[in-house]
């Protein structure tokens, strides 16, 4: 007998594809495959965020760390689907072996991010050594591992039952974006509310490995040798290994990088939400550091020196009523309050553990002279944003101080914009003041001067103004990042008064 070796028809299966060997019936089989497809989605979706989340926290700059990750990401997924057309022969190992990688890569990334970041405290400029090599270097692997993913699903659909390219496409792709969604509303509202980013991206690892493995160990096990289902058995229980025993010494990793990132002296450490809140020193001589996600609140060693430059220039006027927006800590409060003829202050913070903090801790709340303790001190914690648009009427106030995050933050840059500045005008008396926390002037004028501009375009007129810190190394206010080798050395600030109308007497 000849064999013929003549091409096949259009349209043809490749010859390695033999008729299916499953053992449960082509629709069982064909929902399992998408069930599976739906579970990896949603895991490289939390992968992409935790990336993006870790290194937000760690930089402050949400806008060049999305870009970065995702951007990286989306290439890499090209990539990656061009490699995986050599592997449809194996689909079922190939697939397999790609999970149990996955599995490990993303789900050790945010721990391997978190330690060289607490380690070396080495993020710099964009393409600075360190955990921003890092940070691509994961997002390039994630992203070639999870492109490869959708030529091999898209071979083990076909191989269960061949339908038209056209079908099959919008079946994968329906199941992967619906699992997209679910992991991305997961993300901000289950893994980091209840388990934190490190222990959240370790849970995700381990689903990815269940998954992969269950589906090709358990659907396409007939067509895997004995050796390969074995040697596949061997590393998703690996993997498993790996990430359940990183989930055990989580609580010891993260305080002792904690402790590498804020020092030794960490008093008090809690996560309220996706919020982690540090304090440090504050006892035995000590100078009081406060952290949020990493960021220095407050330093003891001249946060009077910012918090009068702050509060003080603004007070010279009427002063009975005063907003303060941000300042938690009750540090700017304090200042407010020494001057006569505060009848009222109204605080609209963010952080409620800060607030909680400021309350309750000794040395704190020591610090800002226990402001809360004062019947003139209300407290609101929301949004300054949301407060200020509210169509309920708001009353009037004499100062506005606007002690928020530095404008280089992006989380913080609705809270620097014209219209927000037009809401703050609407509560000013005719001859109230705002005074804005601007950031450091030296290493960032251009931030500076740009919030000048944006306070004259929305109507007020401006006087800035330039303070400087005690001495190298030291800093107060918002703005800091915890593991920085040097803090800035001054601080801007603007003060404003409404703009009178032309023609109008001074």
């Amino acid at each position: 007998m000849i064999e013929s070796h003549a091409p096949a028809p259009p349209g043809a299966p490749p010859p390695w594809v033999g008729p299916p060997r499953l053992p449960v019936r082509p629709a069982t089989g064909r929902f399992l495959v998408l069930a599976c497809v739906f579970v990896c989605a949603a895991c490289g979706l939390v992968y992409e965020l935790e990336l993006v989340a870790l290194a937000s926290y760690l930089t402050g700059d949400s806008v060049t760390q999305a870009s970065v990750v995702l951007s990286v990401m989306v290439f890499a997924m090209g990539i990656g689907s061009l490699a995986a057309k050599r592997l449809r022969r194996h689909a079922a190992m190939a697939f397999g072996a790609l999970e149990a990688l996955l599995a490990l890569v993303g789900g050790c990334s945010a721990m391997a991010l978190y330690a060289l970041f607490a380690w070396t405290g080495d993020w710099g400029g964009l393409w600075a050594s360190g955990p921003r090599w890092l940070l691509v270097a994961f997002s390039l692997a994630i992203g070639l591992l999870i492109g490869a993913e959708v030529p091999l699903l898209m071979e083990l659909i076909q191989r269960i039952r061949r339908q038209d390219a056209g079908g099959a496409v919008a079946d994968l792709f329906a199941a992967d974006y619906v699992g997209a969604l679910v992991g991305g509303l997961a993300f901000p509202f289950l893994l980091l509310p209840l388990l934190g980013q490190l222990t959240g991206a370790m849970l995700t690892g381990a689903v990815n490995a269940i998954a992969g493995g269950a589906l090709v160990l358990g659907l396409f096990r007939r067509d895997l040798t004995p050796r390969a289902r074995w040697l596949l058995l061997v590393a998703n229980l690996a993997v498993l290994g790996v990430l359940a025993t990183a989930t055990v010494l989580v609580d010891d990793f993260e305080r002792a990088a904690r402790e590498a990132v804020y020092g030794e002296d960490v008093r008090v450490a809690l996560q309220t939400g996706v919020r982690e809140v540090a304090l440090t020193g504050g006892t035995d001589g000590r100078p009081l550091d406060l952290y949020v996600d990493g960021s220095l609140r407050v330093s003891g060693r001249d946060e009077d020196r910012y918090h009068e430059a702050l509060v003080h220039p603004a007070m010279d006027g009427p002063h009975a009523r005063v907003l303060v927006l941000g300042g938690g800590d009750g540090l700017a409060v304090r200042e407010v309050l020494r001057h006569r003829g505060v009848r009222r202050v109204d605080i609209v913070a963010l952080d409620p553990p800060v607030v909680d903090l400021a309350r309750r801790d000794p040395a704190l709340s020591r610090l800002n002279g226990h402001v809360y303790g004062d019947a003139r001190v209300h407290v609101s914690t929301q949004d300054a944003f949301r407060r200020l648009r509210r169509p309920a009427p708001v009353p009037s106030y004499d100062v506005v101080i606007a002690d928020l995050p530095a404008p280089g933050i992006t989380a913080s840059a609705k809270l620097y914009s014209e219209e927000f500045y037009g809401l703050v005008r609407r509560v000013l008396a005719p001859d109230g003041r705002l005074v804005v926390h601007a950031g450091p002037v030296s290493p960032r004028p251009r931030v500076f001067w740009t919030v000048d501009a944006t306070l004259r375009a929305a109507g007020l007129r401006t006087t800035p103004y330039r303070v400087e810190g005690r001495g190298p190394g030291s800093a107060a206010g918002p703005g800091r990042t915890a593991g920085a080798a040097r803090a800035p050395h001054d601080w801007g600030f603007v003060l404003t008064k409404k703009a009178r109308p032309p023609g109008a007497r001074p």
